[in-house]
């Protein structure tokens, strides 16, 4: 694990995004030192200590998989989210439960693939900026005459060596004037005052894969290599910037100078040692809340995630992959189930249980007002791009606050997520004429918040269908 944070640091950061639930951030910080600490053993002792896996037990918008996701972030480990009711048990139609060790394996190779075209940066965008001054200074073409059926033997014979159709055309003829000219366009590049100027690009053609490729891909079956050779990459025509077309031809260029072979490697590698797979909804398959019996078996389900989560080899289109030591956080409100509703196998591989608590009235308060993405913040900013500068008073987040949990307790309790309805609501007006505003400052106050939502709160049935 690089730049290696202590268990006291992870939780200090996440701190900043995640109000509360100190329990459920100490046991998530330690399970990912945990980690570091079994990387400083002997190979034969690591090998015998396996992750201790998490279940986060709470009702739905206290911080359960904001926990999960910002502590994939804080340790820049790849990191998956998957709904436990997306699966289904073998032989039924849906998502088998190892596609989540592929959808693992494409965040590493994503991220590795980031990492090495970062070191090869510079290069790429020397390379890139040469192919934009020949786009922008075009040598002059020299028409000429070819049989077309040699064309077509010329590109059979290139792709029977595994080569791909030339992207580019020939440079053409180039005169001193265009030499000249080249360098000053090249200069201008260099200076960026060529950046808002449009050219027309040849690039890859970046369709979706067809159905079959996909299908073969949740099997971990890649023929995009084989079918690659025999038809290669299509190229369109766009028209952009030139600074859009700098960050094309760089990534083209970075996939030139690096091994994909190392990235794949590398990739498994990283998230075989520091994947984390997070199984949102895991109480929707526990057996205690079955509603009819034609439903696909949840006990199926269960014991298909089972090996997976025990440690088994799962084949990726970038090669197999071990989940011995992948970390998996479980997590579910637990409402009409209970953590032993799941079959004991299962339980008994989500050794560390966290129970997140219900927010109180402080807690939005603070979730409104101290992390650095809190929303009021979100929503100051926003507003500003308008011109229009927003505050609010303490008295109107306390109001807002007091109303989130009010509603919360008179219809459906979605926690945090409630705040976000309020304020969408509360702000509409501003959001939907700051464009058009003159004003230059508005202040939300408690009399504000009351005249504008504090009708919609006391009627039932609005607050039910409005927030």
């Amino acid at each position: 694990m690089s730049d290696v944070k202590t268990p006291k640091e992870i939780v200090a950061q996440l701190d900043q995004y995640v109000i509360g639930q100190s329990d459920a951030k100490r046991a998530v910080a330690v399970a990912l030192y945990n980690r570091y600490r079994r990387m400083q053993l002997s190979d034969k002792l690591q090998r015998e200590i396996t992750p201790k896996n998490l279940l986060m037990i709470g009702p739905t918008g206290v911080g359960k998989t904001e926990i999960a996701r910002r502590l994939a972030r804080i340790v820049n480990a790849p990191f998956v989210k998957v709904e436990a009711t997306k699966f289904t048990e073998v032989g039924y139609v849906g998502r088998d439960v190892e596609s989540m060790v592929r959808d693992l394996a494409d965040v590493a190779v994503q991220m590795e693939e980031d990492r090495q075209f970062a070191n090869v940066h510079g290069r790429a965008e020397r390379e890139a900026n040469k192919r934009l001054v020949k786009l922008l200074v075009p040598g002059i073409k020299k028409e000429k005459r070819t049989n077309p059926m040699n064309d077509v033997m010329s590109m059979l014979q290139g792709l029977q060596n595994g080569q791909a159709p030339e992207a580019e055309s020939d440079d053409g003829e180039i005169t001193d004037d265009i030499r000249n000219e080249r360098l000053s366009v090249a200069e201008q590049l260099e200076k960026g005052l060529l950046e808002d100027r449009e050219l027309t690009v040849t690039v890859a053609d970046e369709k979706k894969g067809n159905g079959m490729n996909d299908m073969y891909g949740q099997m971990g079956i890649d023929l995009s290599e084989s079918l690659g050779a025999l038809m290669p990459k299509q190229r369109v025509e766009r028209t952009m910037t030139v600074k859009e077309a700098r960050e094309v031809f760089t990534r083209e260029e970075s996939d030139k100078l690096v091994n994909h072979a190392d990235i794949y490697h590398d990739a498994i590698k990283a998230a075989e040692n520091n994947g984390i797979i997070f199984i949102d909804e895991i109480d929707k398959i526990a057996a205690g809340n079955k509603k009819t019996s034609g439903e696909v078996s949840r006990e199926g389900v269960q014991r298909d995630i089972l090996p997976i989560v025990e440690g088994s080899q799962v084949n990726t289109k970038y090669g197999p992959l071990s989940t011995d030591h992948v970390l998996f956080i479980g997590s579910g409100a637990f409402a009409e189930s209970k953590p032993s509703d799941l079959i004991a196998e299962l339980q008994g591989r989500f050794p560390i249980r966290v129970e997140l608590n219900d927010l109180n009235e402080a807690d939005f308060v603070s979730i409104l007002t101290e992390p650095d993405n809190a929303l009021v913040k979100q929503y100051m900013a926003l507003i500003g791009t308008d011109g229009v500068q927003v505050t609010f008073t303490q008295e109107a987040i306390q109001s807002i606050a007091h109303i989130a949990m009010q509603v919360n307790h008179d219809t459906d309790n979605i926690g945090a997520r409630r705040l976000a309805t309020i304020l969408e609501k509360l702000l509409e007006d501003i959001l939907y004429e700051g464009p058009d505003m003159q004003m230059g400052s508005i202040t939300i106050t408690e009399q504000y918040v009351d005249d504008k939502i504090g009708q919609i709160v006391a009627d039932k049935d609005m607050t039910r269908y409005i927030l």
